[in-house]
């Protein structure tokens, strides 16, 4: 496995526009005989899952008032808040076409990094959170392309429980879901169960030194790095531009729709927002925190122009690998919530 370090000219990047970037390069571009790692801090942001409706995942006035960036990822699931006190990991390799939705093959260097370290109660549970004690400090993602995936994933060290509160709005019916009063109650930083020896760790000293562990060496001069080259931030500076500092992008522009369908299931929310005029499908958006394989815009352009009637959803959704882009869903459930 090859560790690569978000440094340019010796300078560590914190803007989540740039390490996204970084990520999505790797991902694309980077073809290596074994894995990647990059872990990343970034300063004050929420990033937002690939197929979530940005406005209803924030609290506006809050993240203006305190100046949080917002950045929309390539990978489905949830919104996370990420601070200084956050570490972000990232696992890039082939897509062996076994591994996406796998979360426990991708977790598990972390968990054992961190029993290791004293959090005996570190564990991965339901679809892709990290808990202590039924408290989440992770949560995790994926995205495939190409024949490449990226599973990447938070763990709160040291991050500021109450911003994470008043940046995130959660809707209640994902605090029901997961039986639990408040998303206060419901998360935790990993410091207060390190041992002793790493108590007084700050966000990078626990990088490094979880950077060790699973790499199970003495030293950083004995992990094998791929190093940025000047040409690879060229790159990486296009892609930014392209997607993580793009307004479209991160917010999305949409039409005013009349029709909102929403569930929560097993695979996580579902979302349908649509326009109908003379019996047909106008316009329509899929929002949610499901784990999708490739672009859920091809489903809605499927849909458009489509007879709003349960016969043409059916059929519809006969024609279409539902598991692909849903995840584990019957057509009935998604037939049932549209119409």
């Amino acid at each position: 496995m090859y560790y690569v370090a978000n440094e340019r000219n010796g300078k560590e990047i914190t803007d989540p526009r740039i390490n996204l970037a970084i990520e999505t390069f790797l991902l694309k571009n980077v073809l290596l005989d074994e894995p990647v790692l990059l872990f990343y801090i970034n300063e004050p942001s929420i990033i937002i899952g690939r197929n979530q409706n940005t406005i209803e995942e924030i609290n506006t006035e809050y993240v203006e008032k305190n100046h949080i960036h917002i950045v929309r990822r390539l990978s489905g699931g949830g919104a996370v808040y990420h601070d200084f006190g956050n570490l972000s990991f990232c696992f890039i390799k082939k897509d062996d076409g076994n591994s996406f939705r796998d979360f426990g093959k991708f977790t598990e260097p972390v968990i054992h990094s961190l029993h290791k370290m004293g959090v005996e109660g570190a564990a991965l549970i339901g679809r892709n959170d990290l808990v202590i004690d039924g408290q989440k400090f992770s949560g995790n993602a994926m995205y495939s392309k190409n024949g490449r995936m990226t599973a990447h994933g938070t763990l709160m060290f040291d991050s500021d429980i109450e911003a994470v509160v008043g940046a995130l709005k959660v809707r209640k019916d994902k605090i029901e879901s997961k039986g639990i009063k408040s998303i206060r109650s419901r998360v935790t930083n990993i410091r207060p169960y390190l041992s002793e020896e790493y108590q007084y760790m700050t966000t990078k000293e626990f990088r490094n030194k979880l950077l060790l562990t699973i790499f199970d060496v003495d030293s950083k001069e004995a992990i094998k790095e791929y190093k940025l080259t000047e040409q690879d931030w060229n790159e990486i500076e296009k892609i930014s531009e392209e997607y993580f500092k793009n307004w479209d992008w991160n917010y999305g522009k949409s039409p005013k729709f009349e029709l909102i369908r929403r569930h929560r299931f097993s695979i996580g929310s579902v979302e349908f927002q649509l326009n109908v005029e003379n019996g047909r499908i106008q316009n329509v958006r899929i929002y949610g925190d499901f784990f999708g394989l490739g672009e859920i815009s091809d489903v809605e352009e499927k849909l458009v122009g489509l007879k709003y009637e349960h016969e043409a959803l059916e059929k519809l959704f006969d024609e279409i690998d539902i598991h692909k882009y849903f995840g584990k869903i019957t057509k009935e459930e998604l037939v049932n919530l549209i119409y």
